[in-house]
């Protein structure tokens, strides 16, 4: 049985295929004409990149532009998409599992109940999300908030610039309380040149940590421009290959590789502890609040985004299993009503328009089989991680360094225990909230203070 559904991978990657080629290659993307008289070409990277203009009206034309060109290939994407599920569905039913999550979770021997727990607990702090939404609407300065808005800047006139050299002194500085053997490693990989670091004509674009080679150090891979987001890249590749050099030093071979679910546990952390050290370092307003926003942005994108995702992929699944149809019409209307208790539109928090509702059909990990709440649990875990050692508590700094170590000698879940992060209760969650809430708190007093 196993060799006749092995044998289906060579027809059953055909949804995402075509989704790829379809919406990188051949989707005819439109263009649209800004306010200033420009026309620009809206694909993926020119709708991620002027859906952030500082105009209001440019946002709106570029949404609604968009978001046209995507609801006119609704039909598509959709058959797409609901291929993809029931070839889920096939492979849990093939193997004998209860549900397509259940199937895709036990690979790595994750609890159901990690996965529920999280869109529980999301919805269940919903209103801490609306909170931060009500504080881009206060700096916005508009009406009201929409979709649309999201992604415009907020916080004006501040351009923190940092050279390389002094990057590398801040993440030194940042990352200091975890201990000279951490610290140590961090310089080799300065001085050893590990890092490929300025842009390139024909380098890649993006920032990665390569661990393909075990018995080598890993490499990274950055565009560094100088602003403060690459000193925080920096420091997030920083964490990810430092994890690898651990791993690959205490484990053997076939265990060195870690998971998926801890990788971005040990990137994010790094992040906290360079954002803990950067506000004790600055005291001026506008920048606290340019910094603090900056945290609130992420924490929206990759706690309350993902888990809206997850949610989201959850329904789909579910509705499929009881083997009602996925067109279209039916993705765009319970992906808009999930939008629409996330971002409060019944209660006027954030308006979600008609058009946003195809947005399903612009997000690839739908393909992915379950993998983006990994995003939002993996933050949760080093929101929860960085806390204990930025309060110095009794071996957390070792507990962090056997994490690192770890490998896949155990499963996620214990490997995170090893941490002293218990993934299945609410701890690292309820820590995460509590941390977000106490960072709106000092915002809406600086806000207070300039009397917006």
């Amino acid at each position: 049985e196993e060799r006749i559904l092995a044998l289906s991978g060579m027809v059953t990657d055909g949804p995402y295929t075509i989704y790829s080629i379809f919406s990188n290659a051949e989707m005819p993307y439109p263009e649209a004409k800004l306010s200033d008289g420009t026309v620009v070409k809206l694909d993926q990277a020119g709708y991620s990149k002027y859906r952030a203009l500082p105009n209001r009206d440019d946002r709106i034309t570029v949404f609604k532009t968009f978001w046209k060109t995507y609801a006119e290939f609704k039909s598509t994407f959709g058959a797409e998409l609901y291929t993809n599920v029931k070839k889920d569905i096939f492979y849990a039913r093939s193997r004998g599992y209860n549900s397509s999550l259940e199937a895709a979770l036990d690979v790595n021997n994750i609890p159901v109940s990690v996965y529920t727990s999280l869109i529980e607990n999301v919805n269940k702090h919903i209103d801490t999300f609306y909170r931060y939404l009500k504080i881009k609407k206060r700096l916005l300065q508009v009406d009201t908030l929409h979709y649309y808005d999201l992604y415009a800047p907020t916080v004006k006139g501040v351009d923190l610039k940092y050279d390389y050299e002094q990057a590398k002194d801040i993440v030194l500085e940042a990352l200091e309380p975890m201990g000279k053997e951490y610290i140590s490693t961090v310089k080799r990989a300065f001085d050893e040149r590990w890092i490929d670091v300025y842009p390139t004509t024909g380098k890649r674009s993006g920032a990665y940590s390569n661990d393909g080679g075990y018995d080598i150090h890993p490499y990274m891979l950055l565009n560094y421009n100088g602003q403060y987001n690459d000193v925080s890249t920096l420091a997030h590749e920083m964490g990810h290959s430092m994890h690898t050099y651990f791993s690959n030093k205490n484990q053997p071979f076939p265990t060195a590789d870690y998971s998926i679910f801890v990788a971005e546990v040990a990137s994010t952390f790094n992040e906290a502890l360079l954002m803990n050290k950067m506000l004790k370092k600055i005291k001026d307003d506008k920048t606290r609040l340019s910094l603090l926003m900056e945290y609130l942005d992420g924490v929206k994108g990759t706690l309350f985004r993902q888990t809206q995702f997850a949610e989201f992929e959850l329904e789909i699944h579910k509705k499929a299993e009881k083997g009602e149809p996925l067109t279209g019409d039916v993705l765009t209307s319970m992906y808009k009503d999930i939008l629409k208790k996330y971002y409060g539109h019944e209660k006027g928090v954030c308006i979600i328009d008609d058009m946003v509702g195809v947005e399903w059909a612009f997000i690839p990990h739908f393909y992915y089989n379950f993998y983006v709440y990994q995003y939002a649990t993996s933050f949760t875990a080093s929101t929860a991680l960085a806390e204990k050692v930025i309060e110095g508590r009794k071996g957390a700094v070792d507990n962090v360094i056997k994490f690192l170590s770890a490998g896949s000698s155990m499963y996620p879940i214990d490997v995170l225990k090893l941490a002293g992060v218990d993934m299945t209760g609410s701890e690292p969650f309820e820590l995460t909230i509590k941390n977000v809430n106490k960072v709106m708190d000092e915002i809406e007093k600086i806000l207070d203070k300039q009397g917006k």
